[in-house]
């Protein structure tokens, strides 16, 4: 049990993915949690129903969820940032732990619009988190402690695995798992679009591929051994799925992937520089 009084400013899918991830844990009791957006009062009572945490439906309640809080996830929209971290500078205290989920926006640009130093952790979680198969990146400024930085830590790791980069490093996280689950989702259409047109039935199709995905993972984690080795071991001579690997070969399939990855990583940055103009 953490034992911190948290803060969600920001009630979307990633944040009830956290809490969610905290409560099954055991990792927070959900009285030491409150949680609020703009104006979204029916998405609150559901959260506060689902999970029996405590909203702040109004200003002077999410004031007060904001001082007291010992840690405050920003969980806004990118485009509310700027002027939602404004306002709430004044309400900040010395010591109090943030941690954004705010794409694109960096360590630096926060500390700019609150106007003051304080422990931050910059996270880039992917959409997997919302089952408790999350992979997050998380960059640290120089004021987070070491207990700071174990327990932003724990709490990913309450919804999938964490892993702690450095800030310039965060673009590629975004490429390699932040968008990565939609590459998997892309192959698994192909592949069972392909499946129906030799023959099988749609529901069959998207069975087996669904638990040929799920499949190679485990196996993979299970095993310990590398993809590519897990790879030679069902790829026989001549066979079939050789056949199928030299056609991504001459298509250059790994070319592909890695072209895409990089251009996400590309675009993760033009998106956080064009969110930075519009700040200053």
């Amino acid at each position: 049990m953490i034992r911190r009084k948290l803060c969600f400013y920001g009630a979307g899918s990633m944040a009830e993915a956290i809490v969610r991830g905290l409560i099954s844990a055991g990792l927070a009791e959900p009285a030491d949690i409150v949680m609020f957006n703009r104006a979204n009062a029916a998405r609150l009572n559901e959260l506060r129903d689902r999970y029996s945490v405590r909203i702040a439906a109004d200003d002077k309640a999410r004031e007060q969820a904001l001082r007291e809080a010992d840690v405050i996830f920003l969980c806004m929209k990118p485009k509310d940032a700027a002027d939602a971290l404004r306002r709430l500078s004044p309400v900040l205290r010395d010591g109090q732990l943030l941690i954004s989920v705010i794409a694109g926006l960096s360590i630096a640009a926060i500390e700019q619009l609150i106007g003051r130093r304080l422990p931050i952790a910059r996270t880039m979680p992917n959409t997997s988190s919302t089952i408790g198969l999350g992979a997050t990146g998380i960059s640290f400024n120089d004021a987070a402690s070491d207990a700071q930085r174990e327990l932003v830590l724990n709490m990913f790791r309450a919804i999938g695995i964490a892993r702690v980069v450095d800030e310039s490093l965060i673009n590629a996280v975004t490429a390699v798992s932040g968008s990565g689950p939609a590459y998997l989702y892309y192959m698994m259409e192909a592949m069972i679009d392909t499946a129906v047109s030799l023959g099988l039935a749609e529901d069959t199709a998207r069975a087996l591929t669904v638990q040929t995905v799920l499949g190679a993972a485990r196996m993979v984690l299970e095993t310990g051994e590398e993809p590519a080795e897990l790879r030679r071991k069902v790829t026989s001579p001549g066979g079939t799925t050789q056949a199928a690997i030299e056609t991504f070969e001459r298509l250059d399939f790994r070319g592909a992937v890695g072209q895409a990855m990089r251009r996400a990583a590309e675009r993760a940055g033009e998106m956080g520089a064009e969110l930075e103009r519009s700040i200053t």
